[in-house]
């Protein structure tokens, strides 16, 4: 068994330190595009060296626990389904998909309810396929071509989809966050969306009436003219999406669609303007790529090195000070909210964050009277809040990359889910909602 240590999260903090900290230092010296002076991929080099200096075992075998974080299959699938994205989104764009499904959208839903408009439909579509990556990347360019048609802040409009993603996320019953919560506390999924959906509801609610606020003074232009079947590759993937076709195989297909529109509709288009097009979108996720893989391999080597499992105790010794261990389910709920976040900040992954702290949970829960539908839902929420708040996360930089924003200043433009994470702490404080009866699931396979 992996023996504790706080020592291995030190090349976490190092590369925190590097990344975010070298925007406001450059802020201060008066240095245009402050936060794009130190690239992420260079920034985490300095702390993966640090990691595999404090690595237990020969360097091959440290070298080797790298490699395989590097090679985990959730961080190459995530590898994937950029290249996919930034084909699909490069494509689409070059045949004229953007203005024409903006177009589409302006000449249909009023100024005023543009921002709301493009919340609650990328809330809808994460929440139909269970994954924020792939609402983010089939709804991310459109915005973009919204803010661009409009007098909208592009980071703004950018967070809207970021924010409408992790909505779903948190929500679907075919979301992995879903399904790993239910699973490592035993409770049907049913129980865990209802409890969910009272806490994230309200957080929705809200941003939507800041959104309807912050657009009613838009300029919307007169929307241009615009042909329907451009439109359709944007169409298709949030169809096939819905009916959860596997979002590599949906993003591929919007890849060919999109070539078959520019072919068909586009005069001079040929196979090698949208084979071009395809690397050009391979090449604007370059960045986010190698991050992703980077971040994988430090990850494994902190997990490796005992980092996980000394934040795991030290989130178990705070929620056990004072010695008196029934001080009610409050002390738990805020306990294990703190310890997956915690892990998510680590990790950059909410599934694995949910999966990690499976085990400390039920043990938290239990101790403290927390009943396992609602640790369930606060694993998932504050997974997800965070999730949507990284800077290094893949869903931010998924975004960014698409947007050509900074990650760092996307952050503060992401209501949503600073608003889910306030909404979960005050859920705590009044104690609401409060569970009901429990009915316990007669299978495994019910749980799916």
């Amino acid at each position: 068994m992996t023996k504790p240590s706080a020592l291995a999260l030190l090349p976490l903090a190092v590369f925190l330190t590097l990344f975010v900290g070298s925007g406001p230092w450059f802020q201060a010296q008066g240095v245009e595009f402050a936060f794009y002076q130190v690239s992420a991929p260079v920034a985490i080099l300095p702390a993966i060296a640090l990691a595999i200096w404090l690595a237990r075992g020969s360097l091959n075998e440290r070298i080797e626990t790298f490699v395989r974080g590097v090679g985990n299959h959730t961080i190459v699938t995530m590898v994937l389904i950029y290249l996919l994205a930034g084909g699909f989104a490069s494509v689409a764009k070059a045949v004229g998909g953007v203005d024409a499904t903006v177009n589409s959208g302006l000449s249909v839903i009023p100024p005023a309810l543009v921002l709301p408009g493009l919340f609650a439909i990328t809330a809808f579509v994460a929440t139909a396929m269970g994954t924020s990556m792939g609402t983010v990347a089939a709804i991310a360019p459109i915005a973009v071509g919204v803010a661009d048609a409009t007098d909208l802040p592009l980071l703004l409009t950018v967070g809207t989809v970021v924010g409408g993603a992790m909505f779903g996320d948190n929500l679907s019953i075919i979301s992995d966050t879903t399904i790993a919560a239910t699973r490592t506390q035993n409770v049907e999924m049913r129980d865990k969306f209802r409890m969910n959906f009272r806490i994230a509801l309200p957080a929705a609610l809200m941003t939507m009436t800041w959104l309807y606020f912050q657009g009613t003074t838009v300029a919307v232009p007169t929307p241009g003219d615009y042909e329907l079947l451009r439109v359709l590759p944007y169409v298709a993937v949030l169809a096939m999406a819905i009916l959860g076709v596997n979002v590599l195989l949906v993003l591929f297909a919007g890849i060919l669609l999109a070539g078959a529109v520019g072919l068909g509709l586009e005069p001079g288009y040929t196979l090698v303007n949208l084979s071009k097009d395809i690397y050009a979108g391979y090449t604007n996720m370059q960045e986010i790529l190698i991050l992703s893989l980077l971040i994988g391999g430090l990850g494994a080597m902190m997990k490796s090195g005992g980092g996980l499992a000394w934040l795991a105790r030290a989130i178990d010794w705070l929620s056990c000070l004072g010695g008196d261990r029934n001080r009610g389910p409050r002390t738990g709920e805020l306990s294990i909210g703190l310890a997956v976040s915690a892990t998510n900040v680590c990790v950059a992954n909410n599934t694995v964050a949910i999966l990690l702290n499976g085990e400390l949970a039920r043990d938290i829960a239990a101790r403290y009277g927390v009943d396992p539908r609602r640790t369930a839902s606060l694993l998932d929420i504050f997974s997800c809040a965070v999730q949507g708040l990284l800077p290094w996360g893949a869903q931010i930089l998924l975004a960014s990359s698409l947007a050509k924003v900074s990650p760092l200043a996307l952050v503060g433009s992401i209501q949503y889910c600073w608003l889910l994470g306030l909404a979960a702490l005050v859920s705590i404080f009044l104690g609401l909602p409060r569970p009901g009866v429990a009915r316990q699931p007669e299978s495994l396979t019910e749980l799916t």
